[in-house]
Formats: C-alpha cells, structure tokens, sequence
C-alpha cells in the first residue's frame, strides 16, 4: 500500500470521525430543549400530542418529537370589552368588562379552542347579559361587588375544559342612555328637594317647641313669684293678726297712729309745701295718735 492510499483511507476515517462527531452534537442540540419560566412547550410526536415541557431542561427524541406550541403561562388581560344589557325593570345598560386569566394547561388550550381570547370575551358577554337581567338597575349598581364574583364563579365553569384559570374579573362601568340619565337626575333633584322641606318643617317644628318651652318657663316663675309674695303677704297678715290677739286692740291702734304722724312728718317735710290744712277731725285724730304715741313712750 503506498502512501498515498494511507492518507486518504485516514482522510476518508477522519471525515467520517468528524460527520459522526457533528451528528451528536446535532443530536444533543436536538435533544436538549431549555423552557423559559414563563412557558410551557407542548411536544407532538408524528402529529400527536406526546408531552408538555416544564420550565427548565428537557429532553425529547429528535427527528421524532417536534416542539408544536410555545405557550406562555403568564397572566394575561383581555382587552376591554363593552356589552349592552337589559335589566329585570327595563332599563338598557352598557357593561364595560374586563377578564384575567392565564393557561395551566396548555395541552387542553391548544387542541380544544382556536381563538381563546374570542372565546372567553363572548362566554363573557353572555354570563353579564344573563346576570343583569336577573337584577334590577339599583342592584346593579349596590352590588357590583356580588355580581362581579357571581360572573368569575360563572365563567371558569365554562372554560374549565379549555385548560384556563379565571384569576379576575372587573366590571370597569354601567353606562345608562341619556333618557335613563334624565329621569334618574329628576328623581334625584325631587329627593333633594324633599329633604329640604322636611329638614325646614323639622327647625320650624323645633323652633315652636323652644318658644313654647320659654313661655312655660317664664309662666312658671310669675306663677313661683306671686306664689312667694301671696305667702309674705299671708305670713305678715297671720302675724298682725297674732299682734292683736296677743296685745288687743290698743296695739293695732298704736299702729294706726304711728302711721299717721309718719305720714304728717312726710307731709310737713315736703319742700314744696309751706301751709299745710288739716280738717278738724284730722287734728282730732292726729291729737289721739300723739296722746297715744306719748303714753307709749
């Protein structure tokens, strides 16, 4: 064998050293898949759902296995969606909704529905149509709260077969029609308006009680006072009274005539009189008092 049959038999070895080489690195590459944290890959083997790939390293048969669907596991926001809805008395409402939700199973979201986002914003749409039919307009707008978790409750039982969780559901606004809007503002203003009277017949109410309160009070006290006086007037009379029981009627006549020289002392000390008359019988009388007064002292 010459030398140059050696080399290229050691070419022809060495070149298929290295194909084989570059086959299992090209086998390792196809083997070895890494999945993001936030995904899921769902891998078919001839057409058919073999397995769905976790976060993380993976490994699958190449040329036989095949990643179909990268699905991210992330929560995600439909858009905002706007339905119009009747209530239980009639009234037409435009809804604005917004759902939450995010894939746990992407097996089932990607061979059981086409459009999931177009799927749940419609089962939506009817489950806030349903639900506010039930209700009239001031439930609606009272308990937003027990409608919002009746509509989430609602809507994961119909998607529980796509693979999805229902994390949220919000209903963002209810929008009335203008006609609505009107009769609703004359309501408001006519309660309004009913309020004022009643707190006005209220304070005029209030305000007679108080006047009334204030003359009670006031006939009281005159009543207290004439009261108090008709007893010192009773308690001096009963005491004159036991003044000439105990003394006989020299005493109240002794008063009598003190009573008179005090008013003929004021009488004479007046500076407007220099001449005082005096009848006859005055003099007489006042000559008593004097006696009397001097029999006294």
């Amino acid at each position: 064998m010459d030398i140059d049959t050696l080399l290229s038999d050691l070419l022809e070895q060495n070149l298929l050293y290295l194909l084989g080489a570059v086959l299992l690195v090209v086998l390792a590459i196809k083997a070895v898949k890494i999945v993001p944290q936030s995904e899921q890959h769902v891998v078919e083997r001839f057409g058919r759902l073999h397995s769905v790939l976790g976060p993380g390293i993976n490994l699958i048969v190449p040329f036989l296995d095949r990643i179909a669907h990268k699905i991210s596991i992330l929560e995600r926001q439909l858009p905002t969606a706007s339905q119009d809805a009747i209530t239980k008395d009639n009234v037409l409402v435009q809804v604005d909704t917004s759902v939450f939700y995010r894939i746990t199973q992407p097996e089932k979201t990607v061979y059981r529905i086409r459009d999931v986002d177009a799927a749940i914003s419609t089962t939506v749409a009817g489950i806030v149509r349903a639900e506010i039919g039930k209700m009239d307009l001031d439930e609606v707008q009272s308990n937003r709260n027990e409608l919002i978790a009746t509509i989430k409750v609602l809507v994961e039982d119909s998607v529980d077969d796509w693979g999805i969780e229902v994390t949220r559901a919000e209903i963002l606004d209810v929008n009335l029609d203008q006609a609505t809007r009107d009769a609703m503002l004359q309501q408001l203003n006519a309660e309004r308006a009913r309020r004022a009277q009643v707190t006005e017949a209220e304070g005029h109410k209030r305000s007679v009680e108080l006047n009334a309160d204030a003359e009670l009070y006031a006939a009281e006290q005159i009543a207290k006072a004439r009261r108090i006086q008709a007893d010192a007037e009773a308690y001096a009379t009963s005491a004159v009274a036991q003044a000439i029981a105990a003394n006989g009627l020299e005493a109240a006549q002794y008063q009598v005539a003190l009573k008179q020289v005090e008013a003929l002392n004021a009488l004479g000390a007046s500076p407007g009189s220099s001449t005082i008359v005096v009848p006859a019988s005055a003099l007489e009388a006042f000559g008593d008092a004097f006696k009397m007064l001097k029999g006294k002292s």
